[in-house]
């Protein structure tokens, strides 16, 4: 059953639904306005935080300016917060880079917004098994969390215990939130 009243706040790990969304439907051109308001369910949005890196502009001129296309269409959508890790490049291009200071950014704010009272529900739109502690964090400050995820495989067991509600983001979800 779907808390329907009630103050939301989204957290989406940017890098995992990118990768997400290209294995599992082979593109990545979704509109984060319309899939907020699809997870919200008609309940009442406070705010998104979108979480990612910013790719090396030296290192990858043109994913450099494709992705800041995209950065500017999530700083366009209303109650939206774009927060922005690094990409560490070592060896590059011979082995991809990695990201910094992502998770532990995301993990922070959805910890601090609980003790802020902030919201009553929190959705993590992650598959990482690294946030298990910051949702049991929230859940023992006495809020919801819903984790929304791609599929069964690659997405963490312990986030799913953890999790009050899993919300799957399957084609019906996505419907009308491409661009």
């Amino acid at each position: 059953m779907t808390n329907k009243s009630g103050r939301v706040m989204i957290f989406i790990d940017g890098s995992n639904m990118y990768h997400s969304l290209k294995h599992h439907f082979q593109r990545t051109d979704v509109d984060i306005g319309k899939f907020v308001q699809r997870l919200l369910d008609r309940r009442r949005l406070v705010r998104t935080y979108y979480y990612n890196a910013r790719v090396g502009r030296k290192e990858e001129p043109e994913r450099y300016r494709d992705q800041q296309k995209f950065f500017d269409s999530v700083m366009a959508v209303p109650y939206t917060e774009l927060r922005l890790g690094r990409l560490v490049y070592v060896n590059w291009p011979s082995a991809p880079p990695y990201e910094k200071g992502v998770d532990i950014q995301l993990a922070t704010d959805m910890i601090t917004h609980s003790f802020k009272n902030n919201y009553d529900i929190a959705i993590l739109v992650a598959g990482d098994s690294d946030y298990v502690g910051a949702l049991q964090a929230v859940k023992d400050n006495g809020k919801n969390v819903e984790v929304a995820l791609f599929g069964k495989e690659r997405t963490s067991m312990q986030l799913r215990e953890v999790a009050d509600r899993i919300i799957t983001i399957d084609g019906r979800l996505l419907r009308g939130s491409w661009k």
